[in-house]
């Protein structure tokens, strides 16, 4: 889902108490008027001491008293607090119920089951921020700014990002079909993903070639900055000259664990982000590092480079003068903060907006790369659901897809142009063949996945970015 920002825990919030008290006081005031046989005053106290919430209260009150089926009282006020949040009109302010908090909280310190996909909700529709690397998400394909229309077979525009996970979650093992909307495609597409424990590993690292270390973090948890020292240590041990940093498809996280991996990064005392508030009182968090940082760097970005990702690129092309290559970034420039009820639930809120070390607002705009680099167009191509069998005399987009993933395999379909002909079906053999497979001509099942495997892989291996991101990195270690 979205940057979780700075979490406050606030045991009594004042709305709740202002939705009760008055009743308790209006019932102990009641209590001392009668007791004085005074009528004005039963008159007086009852007009409620918020006038704006007048109309709240009838409302409740009216439903209590003449809808026709008896109702949930907890619900009522989880949906009048619900709509009050959602009336701002910000994707990034949410109210969540105690099952709600509970998915929200896990899914920035522990393992969990589901897909992996990190999501928010945007203008109306519910949109993927990031798959999480290695996630039943990213292996079916899924890709940041999908829009995701149903979830199985249920319309979710209009829903709120965490209204969205209870229906995406669920039990490792069990199905989802989603219905996405991908931006250069005309056809919604239908992917049926197994859910899986997710585990929350969010630092991945190996050594290049020219003793070149490259850390993958892919996204701001609670033992983020721990797991990123640990590696950096097994790098120099490795004999690392140079880094690069990969913050492609992070879709954020906490921002204490930002603050501490930019003061590994980013030179003694200069600013990390500023953040601005509503009164516009501005306050800049500075780095604190200890020792300088030993290395030159490059920093790999895209657009699911989202929130506090973006704060720690930002911070290290203006404050640390190091290079970001890839893609610009996604373009989320406020801050959440959180505060949990008695009852468990939880309300969080967009308390700031956050400004690049040199006062840059990236919201909506995001951060544009000092190199940039696009990833080859069949990273983009659309999914096809293994459950439907292409075969000769086929005529579809799927089949169109197949014969593209051919094609960029080194196998050769002919015209690539949606139809399943007799070209097409002996490269299918041909790949059938060469995969070990059963060589029937038909796209489905194994067939499918491995084409996507197959992909995944060459894309890794040819990565325009990451070797931009070598050369670059080359030259400032002359």
């Amino acid at each position: 889902m979205d940057d979780q920002g700075k979490t406050v825990t606030i045991k009594k919030f004042h709305f709740i108490m202002l939705l009760f008290l008055t009743v308790f006081l209006t019932a102990g005031i009641t209590a001392f008027a009668l007791s004085f046989g005074d009528e004005k005053v039963v008159e007086r106290i009852q007009v409620r001491d918020r006038e704006e919430f007048k109309k709240l209260y009838d409302v409740y009150d009216q439903i209590k008293s003449s809808y026709i089926e008896k109702v949930d009282e907890s619900a009522l006020i989880d949906g009048a607090i619900n709509g009050m949040v959602e009336a701002v009109g910000d994707p990034y302010s949410d109210y969540m119920t105690k099952e709600e908090a509970e998915s929200f909280h896990e899914s920035i310190s522990s393992s969990f089951e589901g897909i992996g996909a990190q999501i928010e909700e945007r203008d109306g529709y519910i949109v993927i921020v990031a798959p999480i690397k290695g996630s039943p998400a990213e292996k079916a394909g899924l890709k940041a700014n999908d829009k995701i229309l149903e979830v199985d077979g249920k319309n979710i525009q209009g829903m709120s990002a965490n209204e969205a996970v209870t229906l995406i979650r669920g039990k490792k093992g069990t199905q989802v079909e989603l219905t996405i909307l991908r931006p250069g495609v005309d056809e919604p597409i239908k992917v049926k993903i197994t859910r899986d424990v997710i585990p929350i590993e969010t630092v991945y690292s190996e050594m290049l070639d020219g003793k070149i270390g490259k850390i993958q973090i892919t996204s701001f948890s609670e033992r983020t900055t721990e797991e990123l020292k640990q590696h950096l240590e097994k790098l120099k041990k490795e004999g690392m000259k140079g880094l690069i940093l990969d913050l492609r498809q992070n879709p954020g996280g906490l921002l204490d664990q930002v603050i501490e991996i930019a003061n590994i990064f980013i030179p003694n005392g200069k600013v990390i982000y500023q953040l601005e508030y509503k009164d516009g009182k501005v306050e800049k968090q500075t780095s604190a590092q200890k020792e300088p940082f030993e290395f030159p760097f490059v920093v790999l970005v895209d657009n699911g480079s989202a929130s506090a990702s973006e704060i720690l690129a930002a911070a290290v092309q203006e404050s640390a003068g190091m290079p970001l290559v890839g893609e610009k970034t996604f373009g989320k420039g406020t801050v959440q903060s959180s505060s949990d009820f008695q009852d468990g639930s939880t309300i969080k809120l967009t308390t700031a907006k956050w400004l690049t070390p040199n006062g840059n607002w990236i919201h909506e705009k995001g951060i544009e790369p000092d190199y940039p680099v696009k990833y080859p167009d069949y990273a983009n191509l659309p999914y096809i659901d293994p459950n439907l069998k292409l075969k000769e005399g086929t005529e579809s987009e799927q089949v169109k897809t197949a014969e593209r993933f051919l094609e960029v395999l080194g196998y050769h379909p002919g015209k690539v142009d949606g139809q399943f002909d007799e070209n097409t079906k002996a490269a299918v053999e041909a790949f059938q063949r060469d995969e070990k497979l059963k060589a029937t001509g038909i796209v489905t099942g194994e067939t499918t996945a491995r084409l996507y495997e197959n992909i995944r892989e060459k894309l890794e291996k040819d990565d325009p970015q990451l070797k931009k991101a070598i050369e670059v990195l080359k030259e400032k270690m002359k």
